[in-house]
């Protein structure tokens, strides 16, 4: 009896010793936005293949199948100072080190600032905690090694003990509204269930800021590229016939417009509208009553003559 004891006893000695420890089961990654471990690794989905990836994987000496075990124990919220800057996507562990390369190729996620973000983190089993999630300062430079002072003090986002469901936790938040261009999105995962503190990095891209051009009134154009004069406030805008604006009362009428034009050879200076096929009804009338007055005067001094 004594010596199936002794044995039992030894057996679950060495398995303890074999077995990993309870925190090593608290795996996880972000996928979306895809962080940078996981775009790497088999499970990529082609992203694995990319320049930026590749050399990742030759700076490791090896790929990135452990995706999901980027762990540091018990640092107990001292990140700035256990975590060296240069090595903050690592989390300083070397298994990692291909993945502080200071790249301006790595697989991004495109986001709009100021929009509502829900980040997939993947999990293998529950567990309680706390992510914070910070976005790198407007000016990051992607050319060189991420730094601590790349990153705001506090993070935008801080979500506690998220529901677990389909395989990943849904951490829900609302993106700064100042960013544009390429940025790192850097999450801490603070287990509390456990001693191990999670990192990760996931390159994001925003669109670039529209400088929106105001228009200066007296610098406006029309839409035939001349410049066009200001009017002053509360001045009605006057349309001809033909719907576009028409000349203001002491602007004479620009050449080949439907305005005024004289009719040469005519007893008296008349105007008929240009184009307008012929003088009107009331320049005729008047016409023939100025002729009649001439032949009545021509007569009556023929008379008086002759008398």
């Amino acid at each position: 009896m004594t010596a199936h004891r002794t044995v039992a006893t030894a057996a679950v000695a060495v398995a303890a010793t074999l077995l990993p420890a309870t925190p090593a089961l608290a795996h996880g990654a972000p996928t979306d936005p895809v962080s940078r471990v996981v775009a790497c690794s088999p499970e990529g989905g082609g992203r694995e293949r990319t320049a930026a990836c590749r050399a990742a994987v030759t700076t490791n000496g090896a790929p990135f199948t452990a995706w999901d075990n980027l762990r540091v124990a018990d640092v107990n919220g001292k990140d700035r100072q256990l975590i060296p800057d240069g090595r903050l996507c690592s989390g300083g562990l070397p298994a990692y080190r291909g993945l502080d390369l200071a790249r301006t190729d790595w697989p991004t996620t495109r986001l709009a600032p100021g929009a509502a973000l829900t980040m997939t983190y993947s999990s293998t089993i529950p567990h309680t905690g706390t992510f914070e999630l910070f976005l790198t300062k407007q000016g990051y430079d992607a050319t060189k090694p991420l730094t601590w002072s790349d990153l705001p003090a506090k993070p935008f986002a801080e979500v506690t003990d998220p529901p677990m469901a389909k395989g990943g936790y849904r951490i829900r938040a609302t993106l700064p509204a100042d960013r544009s261009g390429r940025h790192v999105l850097y999450t801490i995962w603070r287990n509390s269930s456990t001693t191990d503190t999670y990192y990760s990095c996931s390159d994001v891209v925003f669109p670039a800021s529209a400088s929106a051009s105001a228009s200066d009134a007296s610098g406006a154009r029309r839409s035939d590229g001349k410049k066009a004069t200001p009017t002053a406030p509360g001045t009605p805008t006057r349309v001809g016939a033909s719907g576009t604006p028409a000349p203001s009362p002491d602007e004479p009428a620009p050449s080949g417009s439907p305005a005024a034009a004289t009719v040469p050879g005519s007893p008296a200076a008349a105007t008929v509208p240009r184009g307008g096929g012929g003088p009107s009804v009331p320049l005729l009338a008047g016409g023939a009553a100025v002729l009649a007055v001439l032949a009545g005067s021509a007569a009556l001094a023929l008379r008086r003559r002759r008398g």
